[in-house]
């Protein structure tokens, strides 16, 4: 496997996996400010609701705000503040930064 492929696996990955994990915490948070009534009338329904409903949401701001974003906070909530392209074989490439000389 080529040492680039690993790092646009991985940088992909994180892509996928560190905007999952907000949206987990922001329907946790939401949960815990729901009523009692609520809650028992979705039966634990809204768990598998709201995860999905909160990751949608996340997502679609995060990579709304990304361009506005200093790469640090993108680093922070998006995993990586390079986003991956995919060649035409479906492999992940990273393009490279390009260093001023």
């Amino acid at each position: 496997m080529p040492g680039g492929l690993l790092g646009n696996q991985l940088t992909s990955w994180l892509r996928t996996v560190v905007p999952g994990i907000w949206a987990a915490i922001v329907a946790w948070l939401v949960t815990l400010g729901l009523p009692a009534s609520a809650t028992d009338w979705l039966s634990g329904l809204g768990n598998q609701v709201l995860v999905p409903l909160a990751l949608a949401l996340v997502y679609a701001l995060l990579r709304g705000l990304e361009p506005a974003m200093p790469p640090w906070l993108t680093r922070l909530l998006l995993g990586s503040n390079r986003p991956p392209t995919y060649a035409p074989g479906g492999t992940a490439v990273v393009p490279a930064t390009v260093s001023p000389r």
